[in-house]
C-alpha cells in the first residue's frame, strides 16, 4: 500500500508518517522501480504502535527510546514517569481549581479585588485592612507594587516578602501608624527633592519597615524595580522613600 493509504488505516498524517521516518520511529521501506514506496503489514502495526505511545502522553524522543528496547523495561520506566508527572498536573489543577472557586465566590459577593486574582495570603491580608486603608494615593501604589511582586517574584523571594512584610503590618497599632505615614507621603505629592518635611516623613516611614525587609537589597545599584517604582512618585516622596530605605538598612531611624 502507498503512504495515504498507510495513514488512512492507522488515522494519522503523511505528513506524521514523514517525520517519523526522519526521527526513526517508523522503518522506511525501500522505493519500488516507479519511484514510490509500497509499505506491507509490519509497517501499519509499527506505526499504530507509535500512535498509542504518543496518545498517552510520551513525546516523541521518548517513544523512540521505548521503540529501541526489545525487552519492555523501558517502557514500563516512561510509563510509570509518565504517570508520575500526571498525578503532579491533576494535583496542580485541583489547586487551581480551588483558588477559581474561592475567587468566583468573592465576586458572587462582589469583592474580587479591582487588582485581579491574587494569591489567597495577599487576598486575605487586603481584605483585613479594608477599603478605607486604600483611600491614601500612595497606598494604591503600594498595593499595586505587593500585587506585581505577588505575582512576577521569584517563590522564594515572594514568600520571603510576604512572610516579613504582611505580619508586620497586622494590627490595629501598625494600621494606624502606617495611615499617618500615607498621609505625610501624599502631602508630598507636588515637592521637591529638598523639600523640609521628607526627613520627617523618612522617619516615619523607617519605623514602620520591618527589621528583616532586606532594604539594603532594593537599594543595591541597578534595582530596575525600585527606580520603577519610585519614578511614579513625586521628587520629595522617592527622597522620603530612599532616605527610610537607608535608615533601616543601618538600623532604623534616628
Amino acid at each position: 500500500m502507498r503512504i495515504g493509504e498507510l495513514a488512512r488505516i492507522v488515522g494519522v498524517t503523511t505528513r506524521a508518517i514523514r517525520h517519523y521516518h526522519q526521527l526513526g520511529l517508523l522503518p522506511e521501506p525501500e522505493r519500488l522501480s516507479n519511484g514510490y514506496r509500497e509499505y506491507g503489514l509490519r509497517h501499519a502495526v509499527e506505526l499504530a504502535r507509535v500512535r498509542r505511545l504518543t496518545e498517552l502522553g510520551l513525546g516523541l524522543p521518548e517513544v523512540r527510546d521505548v521503540l529501541a528496547d526489545d525487552a519492555g523495561r523501558e517502557l514500563v520506566e516512561v510509563l510509570a514517569e509518565l504517570d508520575a508527572d500526571l498525578a503532579r498536573q491533576e494535583a496542580a489543577l485541583h489547586e487551581r481549581r480551588v483558588r477559581l472557586r474561592a475567587l468566583l465566590g468573592e465576586a458572587e459577593r462582589g469583592r474580587l479585588p479591582a487588582d485581579g486574582p491574587l494569591s489567597p495570603e495577599l487576598a486575605e491580608f487586603f481584605g483585613e485592612l479594608g477599603d478605607e486603608m486604600f483611600d491614601s494615593p500612595m497606598a494604591v501604589k503600594d498595593r499595586e507594587v505587593l500585587a506585581l511582586i505577588d505575582t512576577a517574584a521569584p517563590p522564594e523571594d515572594r514568600e520571603r516578602l510576604m512572610s516579613t512584610l504582611l505580619p508586620a503590618l497586622a494590627g490595629p497599632e501598625t494600621l494606624a501608624a502606617a495611615r499617618e505615614v500615607y498621609a505625610l507621603l501624599d502631602a508630598l505629592a507636588d515637592a521637591p527633592a529638598d523639600d523640609p518635611r521628607v526627613a520627617g516623613a523618612a522617619r516615619a516611614l523607617a519605623a514602620c519597615v520591618p527589621p528583616d525587609l532586606p532594604t539594603g537589597e532594593a537599594l543595591a545599584d541597578g534595582n530596575t524595580l525600585l527606580e520603577t517604582f519610585l519614578a511614579d512618585f513625586s521628587p520629595a516622596q522617592a527622597e522620603a522613600v530612599r532616605l527610610a530605605m537607608r535608615m533601616a538598612a543601618e538600623g532604623g531611624a534616628p
